[in-house]
């Protein structure tokens, strides 16, 4: 009789185990499996940039020349003592709204840090050019291109370095709600990137131009259809080059989703066509419980998609304990 109870108490316990995690499981399954109409709903999708996040050597000087002279704000910053690195994150506005930079500094770091050539740089629209390049000038700044137009006219623009780097081409503007503008990634292969782009992430092609004399050919990509008014990625081909150094300063950019599971379908159905990788599953980090999944681009860049929802909690979350 003692067995026969213990044998009950264990199927009970296995009963209220599947009734409790089955459903669950059904259902983060079938969210997991492509449909049909996958690639379709990634074009409905509630998608934003949220976050490129780099590593620095030294987090106060790049916080000073980013508050002081581009005028970011700084959003949060914390310090892993245990682990020996720092974050910050530093944005034109909240999180909440705006596409912002996130900064990992990593204590008595062994490797020295390697920005490498894959990634180019960032971009800040602003309304006065000629003064912010001069405060950068007065600082000590590098200032790679003085301020003036495109070949045959057009936008004004200069590009410059930060202490680490880093370049950042400022770009002259009329007022818009993403000073961030963009980030740019030298890719091998425009036209494969910007299929990648659009059909994995759902990003419209808002520009494409070649200029021949200085050898390149850009792709815009983003979501809107104002160039000026949102962020945007520049995919850059530069002619006969074929190979970039990856480096280890320039992490990835994070995109938000109403779904994770449906966007991992997606990529994985458009990896197999174009190229890429997977390489997170989607679903929960430990701990937070944030939702997110990952994958490389044809070039091997890294793409982070967040849940909207998780992604708002999570900033919340930390307001809090910031300010109890």
């Amino acid at each position: 009789m003692r067995v026969i109870l213990i044998e009950l108490n264990i199927l009970n316990s296995l009963y209220q185990y599947i009734s409790y995690s089955l459903p669950i499981l059904l259902q983060q399954y079938s969210r997991a499996v492509p449909h049909d109409d996958v690639l379709e709903w990634v074009q409905k999708d509630s998608r934003r940039f949220l976050r490129a996040n780099i590593r620095v050597s030294d987090l106060d000087r790049t916080i000073k020349f980013y508050t002081e002279l581009f005028g970011l704000k700084v959003l949060s910053r914390k310090d892993f003592p245990e682990e020996k690195y720092s974050n910050a994150i530093v944005g034109f506005g909240p999180e909440e709204s705006h596409f912002v930079i996130g900064l990992t500094w990593h204590h008595n770091a062994t490797d020295k840090l390697d920005i490498g050539t894959a990634f180019s740089h960032f971009g800040i629209a602003t309304q006065d050019i000629y003064n912010t390049v001069e405060k950068v000038r007065a600082s000590g700044g590098e200032i790679t291109r003085e301020p003036g137009p495109l070949v045959g006219g057009g936008t004004v623009y200069a590009f410059m370095n930060d202490p680490d780097g880093y370049s950042f081409e400022l770009l002259q503007r009329p007022p818009t709600p993403e000073p961030l503008s963009h980030i740019c990634l030298n890719v091998n292969d425009i036209n494969r990137s910007i299929e990648f782009y659009n059909k994995s992430l759902g990003m419209n092609l808002l520009l494409k131009f070649d200029v021949p004399q200085e050898q390149y050919t850009v792709g815009m990509v983003g979501y809107g259809s104002n160039l000026t008014q949102t962020v945007v990625i520049e995919l850059k081909y530069n002619y006969n080059v074929t190979a970039y150094r990856r480096g280890n300063g320039y992490a990835q950019v994070a995109i938000g989703t109403d779904d994770v599971y449906k966007s991992a379908a997606a990529a994985k159905l458009v990896i197999q066509e174009v190229g890429g990788k997977i390489i997170r599953p989607p679903g929960p980090i430990p701990k937070i419980h944030t939702k997110i999944t990952a994958f490389l681009d044809t070039d091997g860049f890294e793409t982070v998609l967040v849940d909207n929802e998780d992604y708002l909690k999570r900033i919340e979350e930390r307001a809090v304990k910031q300010n109890p």
